[in-house]
């Protein structure tokens, strides 16, 4: 039987398939990367719900200092104070939204890796059937070679055989004419 031929796109196969797992490591990367900003966007968030308290806190203190009557200079301190901590709210409102940022743009490079995945996937796919109807019409063609082959074989011995058969009958007529 003739051996079968290798498969012409193996190499490029192989890099198909390499590319595909390359995507899939890179998605893998860029998941623990986004994970990694929600946590720092929950740690920022907390600051800033912690700096939100603080300052309702004062507020109330201020406002109970206020009922109960204080001098000016305490109320001038608390006053300042108070813009104090309205401004750590503020920076950490800010951080919170910059941190936000970051996790959108950390999820939409998720996206963008799961896109590519998916793409490197189909191509990889696509070559896995053209190799699967490759091997069909290969394994056809073999035997279509295989069948002429044995055609031929079978017609040689018979023309073989039909010419021995005239030469005896050929030796047995000379003999008995003999």
């Amino acid at each position: 039987m003739t051996k079968k031929p290798d498969y012409p796109l193996d190499q490029l196969m192989m890099i198909k398939k390499n590319r595909f797992d390359q995507a899939v490591k890179i998605l893998e990367e860029k998941k623990a990367a986004l994970e990694a900003e929600y946590e720092k966007l929950y740690d920022v968030t907390q600051e800033r719900d912690q700096a939100l308290e603080h300052k309702v806190a004062k507020l109330t203190q201020f406002r109970e200092e206020l009922d109960q009557g204080t001098t000016s200079d305490k109320i001038q301190q608390m006053k300042a104070y108070l813009k104090i901590a309205e401004a750590k709210l503020n920076e950490k409102e800010k951080g919170v939204v910059a941190q936000t940022k970051r996790v959108e743009t950390a999820q939409i490079q998720v996206d963008k890796a799961t896109d590519e995945l998916f793409q490197r996937k189909k191509d990889l796919e696509k070559l896995e059937i053209h190799k699967k109807e490759w091997e069909k019409e290969i394994l056809l063609w073999l035997e279509q070679q295989e069948s002429t082959q044995h055609d031929e074989q079978g017609s040689a011995t018979y023309h073989l055989r039909k010419k021995e058969e005239g030469l005896r009958k050929k030796d047995r007529e000379k003999n008995e004419n003999r």
